[in-house]
Formats: structure tokens, sequence, C-alpha cells
């Protein structure tokens, strides 16, 4: 698996299968937020990923616009959207699955 300048690892999204996207979207968040410890399987598709669910805060949210930039090409510029596109790793995969770039 390829992997990108951070190391974190690469996934061609547009082989991908919507359980295969959240399942390395969960890696990818784990990795990148250095989650220690945490599994992929530990991260329920459907739990809020700030507040009461993950507990992430306004710098992982960052953590993870650059996330979405650097492995899949997408750039969200309206923070009200991004708030809507991040509330969980089935809402991220859904957006990155509807903004898909052609191989």
């Amino acid at each position: 698996m390829a992997t990108n300048v951070l190391g974190l690892h690469l996934v061609p999204i547009t082989s991908l299968s919507m359980d295969d996207l959240k399942s390395s979207l969960k890696q990818q968040i784990i990795e990148s937020l250095n989650l220690q410890g945490m599994k992929p399987e530990e991260i329920d598709d459907n739990a809020p990923l700030f507040g009461e669910g993950l507990g992430l805060d306004s710098i992982d949210s960052l953590e993870l616009m650059v996330l979405l930039e650097r492995n899949y090409g997408i750039k969200i510029e309206d923070p009200r959207e991004g708030r809507k596109v991040m509330s969980s790793v089935q809402s991220m995969a859904e957006y990155i699955d509807a903004n898909r770039k052609p191989a």
C-alpha cells in the first residue's frame, strides 16, 4: 500500500467499496490524530467524532481537513459544510464517495 509524505496509507479511492473506504478512513484518522492504542473496529461508523463520541476537538478538525485534502484531494472551504461532513466516519465516507475524482 502506498503512503503519502506523512507516511499515511493511501488507497486508490475509486476502487474502494463503501465498507473499505470507511475502514481505510478510520485507520487514517487514527494515524493522523495519533490516537495511540485505538483500533479501527473501535470507532463506530455513525458515532459523533466530536464531543461525546470520539471526543475530538477543533485542532483535530483541522487535521481532518488536511487528511481529506492530502489523501482524497478534497478541500472544504465552508466551515458549516466541514462540521457536517466531519460529524462521523459515515458522513466523511459519504462525502468522499460523492466527491471522488475519476482515476
